[in-house]
């Protein structure tokens, strides 16, 4: 690995932070099509690795390239964003910053939900795809390994996690202060993913009065309504189904939306204008924005139950100290894990000069004891010998050398060879 991996190394992206859901819909990579799109990223750009996240809440590109605008414009690219200025809601992170900031992600401090946790599990998912896309260098895999490790030890060494205010919990907050006791109230969820079953689980803790799972896939459906204690609804009833439940919460992985304007207001005829809350939690989103515009609908996105859950953040600030002080360790261990890398060619070169010295009087010894030279003259000669070679270019150089570079030489020199060696 080069020395220039440091300056090599980029992050690229936008989350819940510097764009709005509008816009980070736009450039979210289904999990289907990470894969095909690492293989672009690397065939249409000079990236020699790269790692693509993309969740709900954030799109990040991190990649080891020496022309780092090119993967900026393939981003917009590849997400045909003509016309479209994505620079203003983008970061690029280089360098030291760049490892820092992939160390917060995984410990859950860049979360819309400070230390939540299945963020991590997203960035395991991400690296795995990648490796398995064969766009995973040395260079990432262990600032990756270091993130994973980084993690493990904010959660066990801090107390970040601890009374997080959950996405699940603003969605079961905000959904009981517009509706009232949830035990009264019928809930239908759209999805059967990690993020359903967790807002799934709070609800089912207030014993909603029904509970429906309405998802594509009827094994993976079927499964979660059984484990719910709720019913299974095929994806292509939903339109009917719809008037029959208070609250709707969706987290699916369509790329167009599920619900649209016209259903919601066929269920609000049938339900005689009895409020619903509907919350999205999926990027690209599953329900029209324009179904916000209805009365009697309660509309919320992942960025409006993100305002909620920062009602916490204040009071957990000294636990977001002490993981800050634990990911800046790791970055100097990770930046020098890359300059201990970067004298390695160095240290090969040596190597093969020392071995090609040694190659060379060891056949001239053995020349000498297969005449029937002296073996004691002929070890003296082959120290000697070797001595000689070695010292050669160094004694050279300070013969040659004036000034400030000379006196370097002779620091360097003694503590390359101290005077009295162990």
């Amino acid at each position: 690995m080069s020395d220039s991996s440091a300056h090599q190394l980029h992050a690229f992206g936008l989350n819940h932070q510097t764009a709005p859901v509008a816009v980070r819909e736009r450039v979210a990579f289904p999990q289907e099509r990470l894969q095909p799109a690492l293989s672009a990223l690397l065939y249409a750009t000079p990236a020699e690795e790269a790692v693509i996240l993309s969740t709900c809440n954030r799109t990040e590109i991190y990649c080891k390239t020496p022309h780092p605008e090119t993967v900026a414009d393939w981003l917009a690219d590849h997400h045909e964003l003509t016309g479209f200025d994505l620079s203003q809601y983008l970061y690029h992170l280089d360098g030291s910053a760049a490892a820092h900031h992939a160390f917060r992600v995984a410990s859950g401090l860049d979360s819309m939900v400070l230390g939540e946790t299945q963020i991590l599990g997203q960035v395991k998912q991400a690296v795995r795809l990648a490796d398995e896309a064969g766009t995973l260098g040395p260079l990432l895999n262990k600032m990756f390994q270091s993130t994973f490790s980084v993690a493990k030890a904010v959660r066990s060494q801090t107390g970040i996690g601890e009374r997080t205010v959950s996405l699940a919990a603003a969605a079961l907050k905000l959904s009981a202060d517009v509706l009232g006791p949830m035990n009264e109230q019928q809930v239908l969820f759209i999805g059967a993913g990690e993020m359903i079953e967790l807002v799934a689980t709070y609800f089912l803790a207030r014993h909603p009065r029904a509970v429906t799972i309405a998802n594509r896939s009827p094994e993976r459906g079927q499964a979660l309504a059984q484990q719910l204690r709720g019913h299974y609804l095929p994806l292509s009833e939903l339109p009917l189904a719809l008037a029959h439940h208070d609250v709707i919460v969706s987290s699916t992985a369509s790329h167009l939306p599920l619900i649209g304007k016209g259903m919601v207001e066929r269920a609000l005829r049938e339900r005689k204008h009895r409020p619903m809350v509907m919350i999205d939690l999926a990027v690209p989103r599953d329900i029209e924005p324009e179904v916000a515009r209805l009365e009697d609908v309660f509309l919320y996105t992942v960025d409006d139950l993100g305002k909620v859950t920062q009602e916490n953040k204040d009071s957990r600030q000294l636990a977001v100290e002490e993981a800050e002080s634990i990911i800046t360790r790791h970055v100097e261990d990770f930046l020098g894990w890359i300059a201990a890398r970067s004298v390695v060619p160095t240290i090969r070169s040596l190597r093969e000069q020392a071995e090609h010295y040694r190659q060379l009087e060891l056949e001239k010894a053995l020349r000498a004891l297969n005449r029937g030279d002296d073996p004691t003259r002929i070890m003296e000669q082959l120290s000697q010998s070797l001595m000689n070679k070695w010292l050669h270019h160094p004694v050279q150089a300070l013969n040659q050398t004036r000034g400030p570079t000379r006196q370097s030489l002779v620091d360097a020199i003694r503590h390359l060879f101290p005077e009295n060696p162990a």
